[in-house]
């Protein structure tokens, strides 16, 4: 997993306004300082151009944009038709820069490529060491506006407009928001005094926010002690419906031994959408119900993780989850002989369920169970109960519909049985007063 987070453009619930340093700003340079005089007479290594280097005093007396990017990144590629037309239109007045620690192979190949072509006059630093110290950062795209030689601003690239250019470059007021980056070395918010104290060991740890938290990333990440021992989780700007599936996973795999899928989760809410966020079609959404979640527990209590934050968010989420039976409408597995017809030949693993066609080669039926049980246009929920515990080889058309699935399946003497069964299950409901 890389440190460093692609960020796509959104419209933020939470920010923090300017006037403040972002973590970067911390280690290094405060919003209003100048920048060093190394920052003009470094000659940096350049790609896409006729030079092989530049040296940023030739632009001194312009509005300097540093953009970071990377070519694995979809939010950078994203930006850079707005980055060539913004330099275009602004030529004498602005420099935007890419800046990419990415070797001079990487981004040759991608400035050689039929999308990396379109920008024939964009050149990039590259194996950028200096300015990436210069300006720490923990997430890319990001922004560093230089204006009279100072540090200007940190924002992300979607407030990298026309608008704001002009506001920075009259002297205007700048509608710029300082863009706060967190570092997720740390628990989240807790304070850098904490480890001043030598003799003081973090027995438990919980934060909860709603809001959208900008520039951290979207996603999740572990906590595990010296030992290894998984001890405390991290979720950010996620919604609370993938937390309780992250918690559901790990909670069904110890309890049932089971695989967990949406088809284990009922959800009992009178407005599903503040669970699950309506993603626009560009697939952003406006972060109002996006959370950020971190909680951490001694070692010696690792194996009760997943029920404590299930409890820790049941006191402040506004809903109760809960595992309990329920009956609900399952398709059995079952054997119809005792003929063995699908021990494996051996050979090479492999599983395409549910795709056409789908084939278990040398592995177990389960395999087929867990796919059947995932993003399919079947809702039924499937159970195994052949008991067949060797590796198999088996192959259908398809998984299309549960007729000609039942029909394919007979070959191997299988069948579906369709049956309402008590299974455990994840209920989601409203919290009551």
């Amino acid at each position: 997993m890389k440190n460093i987070f692609c960020r796509g453009f959104m419209s933020f619930a939470f920010t923090i306004v300017a006037a403040t340093t972002s973590y970067a700003q911390n280690r290094s340079l405060k919003i209003g300082d100048l920048l060093p005089e190394s920052f003009w007479t470094t000659p940096f290594p350049v790609v896409n151009h006729s030079q092989k280097t530049i040296y940023l005093s030739e632009d001194k007396n312009k509005l300097i944009l540093i953009h970071f990017w990377s070519t694995w990144c979809s939010a950078c590629l994203m930006s850079l038709p707005k980055i060539e037309t913004l330099q275009q239109k602004f030529e004498n007045k602005v420099k935007i820069l890419p800046v990419s620690s990415q070797d001079k192979a990487a981004l040759e190949k991608f400035f050689t490529s039929s999308n990396g072509k379109k920008y024939k006059s964009m050149r990039s630093i590259y194996e950028d060491k200096k300015l990436h110290n210069l300006f720490p950062h923990a997430g890319v795209p990001f922004i560093i506006w230089i204006k009279d030689g100072k540090l200007f601003n940190t924002t992300d690239a979607g407030q990298l407009t026309e608008q704001t250019i002009n506001e920075v470059l009259s002297g205007d007021k700048s509608s710029l928001q300082t863009i706060i980056q967190i570092n997720r070395e740390r628990p989240l918010m807790l304070s850098e005094d904490y480890d001043r104290q030598r003799n003081v060991q973090l027995l438990n740890y919980s934060f909860f926010a709603k809001g959208q938290i900008p520039d951290i990333g979207a996603g999740g990440t572990y906590r595990k002690t010296a030992s290894g021992k998984i001890h405390g989780r991290q979720f950010t700007n996620l919604s609370l419906w993938d937390m309780y599936y992250a918690i559901g996973f790990e909670l069904f795999r110890q309890q049932e031994k089971a695989s967990f899928t949406e088809k284990r989760m009922i959800i009992e809410v009178k407005e599903p959408e503040q669970l699950m966020p309506i993603e626009k079609a560009d697939g952003s959404n406006d972060g109002a119900n996006l959370y950020n979640y971190e909680f951490i527990i001694p070692e010696q209590k690792s194996s009760s993780l997943y029920n404590y934050m299930l409890e820790d968010l049941n006191r402040y989420s506004g809903y109760t989850v809960t595992l309990e039976k329920r009956p609900v409408k399952c398709f059995v597995l079952v054997r119809t002989s005792k003929k063995d017809k699908l021990t494996t030949k051996g050979g090479e693993k492999r599983s395409t369920f549910p795709r056409t066609p789908s084939i278990l080669r040398n592995v177990p039926l389960k395999n087929m169970v867990n796919m059947l049980n995932g993003e399919i246009n079947i809702k039924e929920l499937f159970i195994d109960q052949t008991g067949y515990t060797g590796n198999v080889d088996l192959e259908v058309s398809g998984v299309k519909d549960i007729a000609t699935l039942k029909k394919e399946l007979q070959k191997y003497d299988l069948d579906l049985i369709p049956e309402e069964r008590d299974v455990l299950m994840m209920v989601i409901k409203d919290q009551q007063n």
